[in-house]
């Protein structure tokens, strides 16, 4: 592999790479990774603090839920597109351009007044800041030689994993101390570091304007509309019961038919928006898929863990964030072991250990009831952080190990909209299983606490006491135990998705037996 580092730093730098790093580089390379945690960071900052949002804006409750719709659809559009405008603008011009617009879009979220401001600003917001995150990846493995990728690789994995991990746990914090306004007030600072010091530090590549001549105006409108309607309709559809619900399905109409036109076009242009071409190499394309399903366990546990605090504990932002931050710590911890374990052990043993797991904390979490506490939460949630590094880690190196140095900045950009889409499928697929099974077991459950069922009598009997001289007691019991049966069937709702998580991460740890082990000294030439 290490004449396959030369020429991957030698591509893209001015000098060759060599097995010591400049400082200069290492630092500049550090800003980037910090600007790259801010980015995804702040797609579930705002998770936990969505009814404080809500309030602050005078919004309903389905318009506060764009405040990260706009954000997840603004930056699946853009983050393909990154391939091909880093090779324009260069690295360093482009994750400048990036951290200033995320920086003054965050600024503006701070300010606005309504909601609409905010479902627009948090859009440009997703949009311009997502350009950070492939870059990132792309200039690790196009500047490093292969023999710093155990240190340089867990760092990457461990931003692009604990970020949306710890999202909830930061603006929790940042709620409760301040107020809503500082989740994006907070970027402002940091964002005005983090460009300053690109435009100083970042010399990786050399731009090439003369590729923006040839921007492919018809194919960027095609991704658009196949990106965006997707992240649409998989946002809203479990809550609109899909295409029964009018915009749903037009936005479906619109997702089939840019998605022909895009992948037309892609195939057939000379210089294409998005070169595909990277899913020809098998790692990669394994890798990716791999990338997808621990999209969705890193994204739907970030989802659902909030959610049940708040529905069925009646959990603050600040207590979700307590909470939720012992996955953050064990990512924390397992990265360097992890690091270590790349060099000297198998990744496909990695990948398939990290995916059981996985799976083994969310079987643990079938058992849950109502009372499920922090300390009942905590193994699951330790499992759950050291099953996503265990997996994720090896898989960025499986995927983006093996790729000529020429295809590295637009594979990156394929790489991590994948895992963005399959957090989007996650997400989808978690809020169709609880809305469904949740309606299944409350007609279960109805059909059973009935008159005739003598612990419900008795139940409703003790609760009537409790509410004599208040009102109408009788009424009072029965609005209790209705709520009572609604809370066990959303309990038994959760139950039920971590059950299908369970088999899924189960079955797709067997995938691994026909991934291809990147060897020693495998390079560009084996990506062909």
């Amino acid at each position: 592999m290490s004449a396959a580092s030369g020429t991957l730093g030698s591509s893209s730098a001015a000098e060759p790479a060599s097995e010591t790093v400049p400082l200069r580089r290492m630092i500049a390379f550090l800003i980037m990774i910090f600007g790259m945690f801010m980015s995804i960071l702040d797609i579930q900052i705002v998770s936990a603090s969505l009814s404080e949002i809500q309030a602050g804006l005078s919004a309903s409750a389905t318009e506060v839920s764009w405040v990260q719709t706009a954000y997840l659809i603004a930056e699946v559009i853009a983050i393909p597109l990154s391939g091909f405008l880093s090779r324009a603008f260069g690295t360093r011009l482009l994750f400048a351009i990036s951290a200033a617009g995320f920086t003054a879009s965050s600024f503006m979220c701070g300010l606005t007044s309504n909601i609409d401001q905010m479902i627009l600003w948090r859009a440009v917001q997703g949009f311009l800041g997502a350009g950070m995150i492939p870059t990132v990846f792309a200039s690790a493995y196009t500047v490093f030689p292969r023999s710093k990728m155990s240190i340089v690789t867990p760092a990457i994995g461990l931003v692009a994993t604990l970020a949306p991990t710890i999202g909830p746990t930061v603006g929790g914090y940042i709620t409760d101390i301040s107020s809503w306004h500082w989740l994006f007030f907070i970027n402002v600072l940091p964002g005005i570091g983090i460009t300053l010091g690109v435009l100083a530090l970042v010399d990786f590549d050399k731009p090439n304007f003369a590729l923006l001549d040839h921007f492919d105006w018809f194919g960027f409108a095609a991704m658009a509309g196949f990106l965006g309607s997707l992240e649409y309709v998989l946002e809203e559809g479990p809550q609109y019961q899909w295409f029964e619900d009018e915009s749903v399905a037009i936005m479906g109409v619109v997702c089939a038919l840019s998605t022909v036109a895009f992948f037309y076009r892609v195939l057939t242009a000379k210089e294409p928006i998005v070169d595909i071409r990277a899913f020809a190499n098998r790692n990669f394309a394994i890798g990716s898929i791999f990338s997808f399903c621990v999209g969705i366990g890193l994204y739907g546990m970030t989802y659902i863990y909030p959610r049940y605090l708040a529905e069925i504990r009646g959990y603050n932002p600040l207590m979700i964030g307590e909470t939720m931050f012992v996955s953050g710590l064990a990512m924390f911890l397992a990265a360097p072991i992890v690091g270590r374990m790349t060099t000297k052990v198998d990744p496909r043993y990695m990948i398939g250990a990290g995916l059981l797991i996985f799976a083994l904390s969310t079987w643990q979490m079938t058992w849950i009831t109502s009372q499920y506490d922090f300390y009942e939460l905590v193994w699951p949630q330790i499992f759950r952080g050291l099953g996503i590094m265990l997996a994720m880690i090896p898989v960025n190196n499986i995927a983006l190990g093996t790729l000529p140095p020429e295809r590295m900045k637009n594979a990156s950009g394929l790489f991590n909209l994948t895992r963005n889409l399959g957090g989007a499928v996650g997400l989808a697929l978690i809020n169709t299983v609880l809305n469904d099974r949740t309606d299944l077991h409350i007609s279960r459950l109805h059909d059973v606490v009935n008159w005739g069922n003598a612990s419900a009598v008795e139940m409703l009997n003790a609760l009537t006491q409790r509410f004599q001289g208040q009102g109408d007691a009788q009424l009072m019991a029965l609005k209790v135990l209705w709520q009572r049966v609604h809370q066990q069937a959303a309990v038994m709702g959760y139950a039920d998705a971590f059950y299908l998580l369970t088999i899924f991460y189960i079955g797709l740890s067997v995938l691994v037996i026909v991934v291809k082990r990147p060897q020693p000294g495998a390079g560009a030439a084996e990506a062909h």
